[in-house]
């Protein structure tokens, strides 16, 4: 598994997921700029993701879907806030309705990464999920967020091994 950390902060309202990869800083950052990558991990097993919009720059958007194990689809975007090839990236990302428009009835989560090369080789990659309440938090928290992104990231060591 490759999620070496998962640290919930309730007073900061932060999640923070630490995972590690044998692969350059470079290979790594592809998971997040490349959507064909992007939608093998995004998502745990079983709830794949098809991504159908990619703006990789800041101010531009990700919109994507999810299909779980029931054909159902659950739609979700993003919006880079800052890029910084290939060590950080940052985004809001929330859910959708049908039609692709935000669900303002669903929270929003501020997610920032951070890429740093690893002595003797190999990328450290922190994703850190803030949020501007504890409530929001909470929610998303029993949603399976935690579950889920660990599962998602555990993903990632077979689409580097591809090189």
């Amino acid at each position: 598994m490759t999620v070496t950390d998962v640290r919930k902060d309730t007073d900061a309202l932060r999640l923070v997921v630490t995972s590690e990869y044998d692969a350059p800083p470079e290979q790594v950052w592809e998971l997040w700029a490349d959507p064909r990558k992007l939608e093998r991990w995004w998502g745990p097993p079983h709830w794949p993701a098809t991504v159908t919009v990619h703006e990789f720059v800041p101010g531009g958007q990700v919109h994507y879907y999810m299909t779980g194990p029931d054909g159902t689809q659950y739609p979700g975007w993003w919006r880079f806030t800052s890029i910084d090839a290939p060590w950080a990236l940052a985004f809001v990302d929330g859910f959708s309705e049908s039609s692709g428009a935000p669900d303002a009835s669903m929270p929003e989560t501020t997610t920032i990464v951070g890429l740093v090369a690893r002595d003797g080789g190999g990328t450290r990659m922190v994703v850190e999920s803030v949020w501007d309440t504890l409530a929001t938090m909470e929610k998303l928290v029993a949603m399976g967020m935690v579950e889920g992104m660990t599962l998602a990231l555990g993903q990632a060591d077979a689409i580097l091994a591809e090189g």
